[in-house]
């Protein structure tokens, strides 16, 4: 059975227990090719095993949802409070992120029934329709889902960049064709006046009909100054360009911090491209294939994607430029629910087409040159759930939009992702900017 179909099963309930039941399950599903050694592995720091991600989205189901919540609860393993407490200081100690690996007991098969048991408990919960806290019971399982989605997508990136240390470049989901070929659209650029817009989520909490994360709020008012923005996302064949042309030996065009980690880490390309016999080839979950030259660059870090508009004459969005042409687009794009795990080329609409950016959603996470800092106004709710991003507001570079390891229901306009200037391992690709053309330029 394919991925796409796999995620489907029993994603028919739209109840919160359906969704619920739906897509813990899928999670499952996931890892259903793999060995218990393809799910423990775990590569670098960055990166945890996939069997760890597995027990930590239930060990948040447990610590946030039943334990607060479920009279008489008790922990499926106590001893699990540290194993798979990711980062909750309020919680209590966690074992080092850089050994996750070194977790061979619990083993795959106890994972996948401690899942059983906490799914069976939230499940039960959630029936208990008088509970005097339902309210608040719902809003944290809304907030576990979407917790989940996003550990679905980093199940998937690292378990990608783990299988990629292997010299046989084994495949996640092996491919019985490649897709046929497509040609990339002109890149072209789209004005846009700016002026006052408002940025951000409405509404206050975890909301059922109006979810956010607390990073998102609170909604507030913005002046953008006139910019232009590209129609797509940049190329491997333009990218390809940029490395010919001496991108990689030179420094004039990178950031100091990332002209350091071009020296240290010897970086000559993307992370997943390699040149065996003359041909560029890159690494996907679907194993080792030619490089796609229509295809959206991935896997860049934010100096690599700063370096290469610089380079081109351009640079990057702002994550409020962004936003405000985002917030007004279709939230469509090439999700993990269409089963592709990869980049595709743009393809043009003729409804929008020269009026809206393609790519808005989907394929790559889109690097802004926007800081991960609060919003105006921003207060971290009280308790541990209050750790789950804002602590985070520091050193780090906001993205936009998605990919194709991300889930659709989980994406918006308003959506902040945040990572490393350095960091590669995430599907992020790069969308140019640049300030109006005027007679004087």
């Amino acid at each position: 059975m394919s991925l796409a179909k796999k995620l489907d099963a029993a994603a028919t309930d739209a109840s919160l227990a359906g969704r619920f039941a739906a897509l813990r399950a899928q999670s499952t599903a996931m890892v259903a090719d793999l060995s218990a050694e393809d799910c423990n592995l775990q590569a670098i720091a960055d990166t945890s095993p996939a069997k760890w991600h597995l027990a930590h989205t239930s060990w948040f189901f447990e610590a946030f949802v039943l334990e607060p919540y479920a009279a008489g609860y008790l922990p499926v393993d106590p001893r699990y409070n540290v194993l798979f407490n990711s980062y909750y200081n309020g919680i209590g100690e966690q074992f080092p992120r850089a050994q996750r690996g070194l977790l061979s007991r619990p083993t795959l098969d106890e994972v996948l029934d401690y899942r059983q048991q906490v799914d069976a408990a939230v499940l039960e919960l959630l029936a208990e329709t008088d509970h005097l806290g339902s309210a608040e019971i719902a809003a944290r399982v809304e907030l576990g889902l979407h917790h989940e989605a996003q550990h679905q997508e980093l199940l998937l990136t690292d378990i990608k960049y783990n299988l990629f240390q292997n010299p046989l470049f084994p495949a996640y989901r092996p491919l019985d064709e490649l897709p046929p070929a497509a040609e990339a659209l002109p890149l072209t650029y789209i004005e846009y006046a700016g002026g006052k817009v408002e940025l951000g989520a409405a509404g206050s909490g975890f909301a059922l009909d109006n979810f956010a994360f607390d990073n998102e709020r609170p909604r507030h008012k913005a002046l953008l100054t006139p910019f232009r923005l590209a129609n797509r996302l940049v190329t491997n064949a333009e990218f390809l360009e940029f490395i010919e042309a001496g991108g990689y030996r030179e420094p004039q065009h990178w950031l100091s911090d990332g002209w350091a980690e071009v020296r240290q880490h010897n970086w000559t390309q993307p992370l997943y491209w390699g040149r065996i016999d003359g041909q560029w080839l890159e690494y996907t979950l679907n194993g080792l294939q030619p490089l796609d030259p229509a295809a959206p660059v991935s896997h860049v870090s934010y100096f690599e994607a700063q370096a290469y508009a610089a380079w081109a004459g351009a640079r990057l969005p702002t994550e409020a430029e962004w936003e405000s042409v985002a917030a007004a687009g279709p939230l469509t794009g090439n999700f993990l629910d269409t089963g592709s795990l990869h980049p595709r080329a743009a393809q043009a609409d003729a409804a929008v087409a020269g009026e809206t950016p393609l790519q808005l959603f989907g394929d790559c996470w889109e690097w802004t040159q926007s800081a991960y800092l609060p919003y105006p106004g921003f207060r971290a709710p009280d308790g541990a759930i209050g750790e789950y991003n804002g602590k985070f507001m520091s050193g780090q570079m906001v993205l936009r939009g998605g990919s194709a390891m991300s889930r659709a229901f989980h994406v918006r306009a308003t959506y902040r992702n945040f990572f490393y200037p350095r960091d590669r391992w995430q599907c992020t690709g790069i969308r140019l900017a640049s300030d109006p053309v005027t007679s004087d330029n």
